[in-house]
């Protein structure tokens, strides 16, 4: 008997109102469907501007869903993140789904350990114990360790994409969204990440993505899903 999925996405759509063009709705994605089992990694395919980063968006609360239903396993429950009330949604982004997003958003000033230890303090975590773990996987991630106690603000576009996903993937969340966590990352780092990806595997998450690095999408996608075949 197979798992049941950590999310299913059910006929969800999303449009968007543009007011300066006298309210013209403009159709981002429409019908679409599909579920996430535990273990298993899917990338959302498509061209630029098919709505793949909306659907995370969708999923992580970030955009409200026009139509659709979206569950996500909490226990024994199905939450539907189209309707939950956000102090639920908030519960759910700390215990339920991770994301590493195309850009690093922090409060300016905190160092870069903090930033990575932050969503294990919020597990609970000792901080000595938290910033520990976020050291170590920045080493892991080549961030020199005389950058750690610097905030992000003054890193490059590949330092900070490194502090993004070693935030992203530090938790223990059972489904991590990934807007494409490669982006601005050289050939060594993008190692990395696959191999972060593969051990989330092991681990029984499951992982939604976004990658437009071909040669990283066939290393860690176990399927594909194309958002274009649904109807917008």
């Amino acid at each position: 008997m197979d798992a049941a999925p950590l999310l299913s996405v059910e006929a969800i759509a999303k449009s968007f109102t543009l007011h300066l063009q006298h309210g013209l709705r403009l159709p981002v994605v429409a019908g679409v469907s599909f579920t996430l089992q535990p273990g298993e990694c899917v990338a959302l395919g498509g061209p630029s501007g098919a709505g793949k980063s909306s659907i995370l968006k969708m999923i992580y609360g970030n955009y409200r869903t026009d139509a659709g239903h979206i569950r996500v396993a909490d226990g024994t429950e199905q939450v539907d993140v189209a309707t939950a009330a956000p102090r639920r949604m908030l519960r759910l982004r700390q215990q339920r789904i991770g994301y590493v997003s195309q850009f690093l958003r922090v409060i300016p000033r905190v160092a870069a350990l903090d930033v990575v230890a932050e969503p294990l303090l919020a597990e609970g975590v000792a901080p000595e114990a938290a910033r520990a773990r976020a050291g170590a996987l920045l080493t892991r991630l080549n961030l020199p360790e005389r950058l750690w106690l610097l905030p992000p603000a003054t890193f490059s576009g590949g330092e900070q994409q490194r502090v993004n996903v070693a935030r992203g993937f530090i938790g223990r969340q059972p489904l991590l969204l990934l807007d494409e966590p490669t982006a601005s990352l050289d050939a060594a780092n993008r190692a990395v990440v696959i191999d972060l990806i593969a051990e989330k595997k092991a681990a029984g998450c499951g992982l939604l993505g976004i990658f437009h690095d071909a040669e990283t999408r066939a290393a860690v996608a176990d399927r594909v899903v194309d958002v274009t075949r649904f109807s917008a």
